[in-house]
């Protein structure tokens, strides 16, 4: 079985000339290229998965595990080259620019 997530990168937040918003974070999502093949994303869910140093508990599981995940959603598209905004419970650490963020394919729209 093939993956269930578009691959996406995490390059910043949202900012202005001067002020940074760190609330809403930019992604740029592989094969997407223009307004039209972001609009696909909007209001999908998406995770940044990442590994921490100390293991914490897993739902419906007996082994602990390093693996921990933000969940977000893609608000809204963002310029005119394909990228998208997204929203996350925690705002992402600026350690995840350039790192690999899942957007997952649902909820479906279609």
């Amino acid at each position: 079985m093939g993956r269930m997530y578009a691959k996406a990168v995490f390059t910043g937040f949202k900012r202005g000339q001067r002020n940074q918003h760190e609330n809403t974070a930019l992604l740029a999502l592989d094969g997407c290229s223009n307004k039209d093949d972001a609009e696909f994303y909007v209001g999908k869910r998406c995770a940044y998965v990442y590994r921490a140093k100390n293991k914490t508990s897993v739902p419906n599981s007996k082994e602990k595990s390093h693996l921990r995940v933000v969940w977000g959603k893609v608000t809204r598209s963002h310029g005119n080259a394909g990228q998208v905004r997204a929203k996350f419970a925690k705002n992402l650490p600026p350690q995840a620019m350039g790192r690999r963020v899942r957007v997952m394919l649902y909820p479906s729209r279609i």
